[in-house]
């Protein structure tokens, strides 16, 4: 399971504060939520400063959200890719984004299933990178601290009755945060339908 290996990855990475935070930013760019439910834990359990975790999850979800749109930017000079979106329709599109670039990433950042394909689709219209950025660490620290929060109470409530069990009630735990975002992303797109 992606979340267990993410714990395995910090474990590695021993009392390095450095190879710590090295693990929890490649942990974000496999999986956000595993890695977030992991920092939180190790953090919990004292294995990791609880700044040194929130940081590095900062730091990983922001790079790894600039990457979607640096993704999405270079997409754009492929001939083969610009050619699936005409420039008239990049021009519509770019439009409509430009004047709601900021509450377009914000809405995104919550609602599972888009981050991807929208992070990207501003990257490739050439949506306001500076617009982009700002409403993409306000999100990240609205999200990310929320997921922190409860995943540490949650690690306090597995120490206190699971003891050394407390890993697997972690992995489900960090399970049950993905499969719900899956979930609700296909719920979504069943609603749409």
């Amino acid at each position: 399971m992606p979340g267990s290996s993410i714990v395995s990855l910090l474990l590695l990475a021993g009392k390095s504060p450095l190879l710590q935070a090295a693990a929890i930013v490649l942990g974000t760019f496999v999986l956000e939520d595993a890695a977030t439910v992991g920092a939180a834990m190790q953090a919990q359990d004292g294995a990791i400063p609880l700044l040194l975790a929130l940081g590095s999850l900062y730091a990983g979800i922001i790079l790894g959200d600039l990457g979607l749109y640096g993704l999405g930017r270079l997409a754009a000079y492929v001939p083969l890719v610009a050619r699936w979106l005409p420039p008239q329709r990049q021009d519509a599109v770019r439009a409509w984004i430009n004047g709601r670039v900021f509450k377009v990433v914000l809405v995104s950042r919550f609602l599972p299933g888009l981050r991807l394909p929208t992070y990207t689709t501003c990257g490739f219209v050439g949506a306001n990178l500076r617009q982009f950025a700002l409403a993409a660490v306000l999100a990240t620290s609205v999200w990310t601290s929320l997921l922190f929060a409860v995943s540490l109470k949650i690690g306090q409530f597995l120490m206190d009755h699971l003891g050394a069990w407390r890993w697997a009630g972690a992995a489900g735990f960090a399970l049950f945060v993905i499969v719900a975002g899956r979930c609700a992303a296909a719920g979504m797109q069943a609603a749409r339908r």
